[in-house]
């Protein structure tokens, strides 16, 4: 049974910088048995980052669509993981007001990063926190989940304009903030299941010092580079932009 500071030895040991940015994709159950839980797991992270900027997706894609429109920053569940909807929930974890792809963040600047989301008409606009990561020279910590689930990927193919991405039309979401005030974000969506191929640049990332492995309690983790990955991805999508198709 892994302790917070088993974890905290773990976080050291992959590299991750302490002041920086961090992103985190997580499976609780490939970390194994942890004393306290999913709660321990959670404040090992943020001990570890409490000098930098610890950010989780807390998506709502799943369910938030036309025939149920309305995202509440605050009630609104994360579809993507238990310790994403754990952490949204922890004192002084702000949430971005985006209505399928919110972020939630805790410590430095996390105001400034989260601020903004629902200006945009897509799921990571370069302008919103997903481009920020890149901003912030971010590290993406992938725990016991492969880059499949790497929704940064996703902007970067936003970003470069890869056709059939996303849908022409509008899906009218509305989002309702902390005190109430209910907006309308209309929103273009993502279309197919790309992601399901972007395990094709593992190596390619691998090779290139994109992404290295090692071990947060049980799980195997990939700790990504947001700046080389950018590059690279640049660089192959421009080559095939039917890379992920």
């Amino acid at each position: 049974m892994y302790t917070k500071q088993d974890l905290l030895d773990h976080l050291k040991e992959l590299g991750i910088d302490e002041n920086g940015t961090l992103l985190v994709h997580s499976s609780m159950k490939s970390i194994g048995e942890v004393e306290g839980g999913a709660d321990t797991v959670l404040d090992a992270l943020i001990e570890y980052m409490k000098n930098g900027l610890l950010v989780f997706p807390t998506h709502t894609w799943s369910y938030i669509k036309s025939e149920n429109p309305r995202f509440d920053v605050m009630d609104s569940p994360s579809c993507v993981g238990l310790l994403t909807e754990l952490f949204r929930k922890r004192p002084g974890v702000i949430r971005s007001w985006h209505p399928t792809h919110s972020v939630a963040a805790l410590g430095k600047g996390a105001s400034d990063f989260v601020a903004g989301n629902e200006q945009f008409d897509t799921p990571c606009a370069r302008g919103s926190s997903w481009g920020k990561l890149l901003d912030h020279k971010a590290s993406i910590l992938l725990i016991g989940v492969d880059l499949r689930r790497c929704t940064y990927i996703h902007g970067v193919e936003e970003w470069l304009d890869i056709p059939g991405r996303l849908t022409d039309e509008h899906e009218m979401l509305y989002t309702i903030l902390p005190d109430n005030t209910e907006i309308s974000v209309p929103q273009r969506r993502h279309i197919g299941h790309t992601s399901e191929k972007y395990g094709r640049v593992e190596d390619v990332f691998l090779h290139n010092d994109a992404m290295y492995k090692g071990h947060f309690g049980d799980a195997t983790v990939r700790v990504c580079d947001t700046e080389k990955m950018t590059d690279l991805l640049t660089h192959l999508l421009k080559e095939d932009p039917e890379l992920f198709s």
